[in-house]
């Protein structure tokens, strides 16, 4: 009787270790398990939070599994959350960097394990670790933004207010890049004045800045896509300024975040006529604030886009196809194939048409629309 059961016993126990490895590798956690890797910055911003969602919808339908990650605005959590995607064994990476240069050594460690990877919507600097970059057209968007601020400039000397995102950010410099570019032959013909940047004024006489002169002014002008930070340094600015930089006046606002926040301080300012104050991203509070008149545009990025747009790249390359693009960015190590996605200036007059009639928001989730 010992003699019969202990091979059958032995049969038993490994047939159970057989049902567990195949019940672990099968599970969403186990290795081999994720076809494409996706890190965000943050979940305390919307827009971050909406991708999520949008990721997850672009992917179904397929036979391709993917998982989301935060870094909560820290780039060791983000190199963390890299490292433990190429532990679970994606063959794709979808990374918005925290900070585009300190994304290097993230993207490097993916790289030598053989995993494509895709920069979404912040180019990562400094490497050639990145094989394609999903944007919008970030100078595009900083260009629309001060042709805002031109159209409706009403005589000359108009006091210019600049402010500028994160200079971590690749994208900041972009949109600064693409915004003086229209500026800087109105400020050299005298329709605006430069009210708070003396780095911008000695800089005022040229077309084309070099990256240390973008750097200077975003430097003394950076929000740091940081509402609170916005806010005081608005408050620092019209403290400092003299009564002929008020009036009517321009505001060069990096993000709809920030663009809150500073046109609640201009307009607490009693002399401060009227402003004109522009955006970026079509924040829900952002529309709100534009249907009451207070903010004055925004610059839509339909992210429902540039999700299709990364996701489609990242299923091409999964099905073993060459992703199509439509330009490149220099990183300052490479040329970094991109694909583009289009922009839309949004004020009062066509909100409707171009956020509820599209159905990226309802009509009842705003007031006196």
């Amino acid at each position: 009787m010992k003699k019969i059961m202990k091979p059958i016993a032995l049969m038993l126990v490994v047939l159970m270790v057989a049902v567990f490895v195949a019940a672990c590798g099968n599970s969403s956690g186990g290795s081999g398990s994720v076809s494409v890797g996706i890190v965000l910055p943050t979940k305390d911003e919307p827009r971050w939070v909406q991708d999520e969602q949008r990721f997850k919808d672009a992917l179904s339908g397929t036979d391709y599994t993917t998982e989301i990650l935060f870094s909560q605005g820290s780039s060791a959590k983000e190199k963390e959350n890299v490292e433990t995607l190429i532990n679970k064994g994606i063959q794709v990476l979808i990374i918005c960097p925290q900070d585009g240069d300190a994304a290097a050594a993230a993207v490097e460690a993916a790289k030598k394990e053989g995993i494509t990877v895709i920069a979404y919507d912040r180019l990562i600097t400094n490497t050639d670790a990145v094989d394609y970059y999903v944007t919008f057209d970030s100078v595009a968007v900083g260009a629309a933004q001060a042709q805002y601020l031109v159209d409706n400039a009403q005589g000359t000397g108009v006091p210019l207010y600049l402010y500028a995102g994160a200079a971590s950010d690749n994208n900041a410099f972009l949109f600064f890049q693409g915004a003086w570019s229209v500026l800087q032959p109105k400020i050299a013909d005298g329709t605006f004045k430069i009210a708070n940047s003396n780095e911008a004024e000695a800089l005022k006489g040229t077309a084309e800045l070099a990256r240390d002169q973008l750097g200077k002014i975003i430097g003394q002008v950076t929000t740091n896509w940081d509402a609170n930070e916005a806010k005081n340094k608005a408050q620092t600015h019209l403290t400092a300024a003299s009564a002929d930089m008020k009036g009517d006046v321009a505001i060069l606002a990096p993000n709809d975040g920030t663009a809150r926040s500073i046109a609640d301080v201009f307009a607490s300012d009693s002399d401060v006529a009227n402003f004109v104050v522009t955006g970026q991203d079509a924040e829900k509070a952002s529309i709100q604030y534009i249907i009451d008149g207070k903010q004055s545009m925004t610059v839509f990025k339909d992210v429902r886009s540039l999700v299709t747009d990364a996701m489609g790249m990242a299923v091409s390359i999964l099905d073993g196809n060459t992703p199509e693009t439509t330009g490149s960015y220099d990183n300052g190590s490479i040329e970094v194939k991109a694909k583009q996605t289009d922009v839309i200036v949004v004020d009062k007059a066509n909100v409707k048409s171009a956020l509820i009639d599209s159905e990226y928001y309802e009509a009842s989730e705003f007031t006196g629309l």
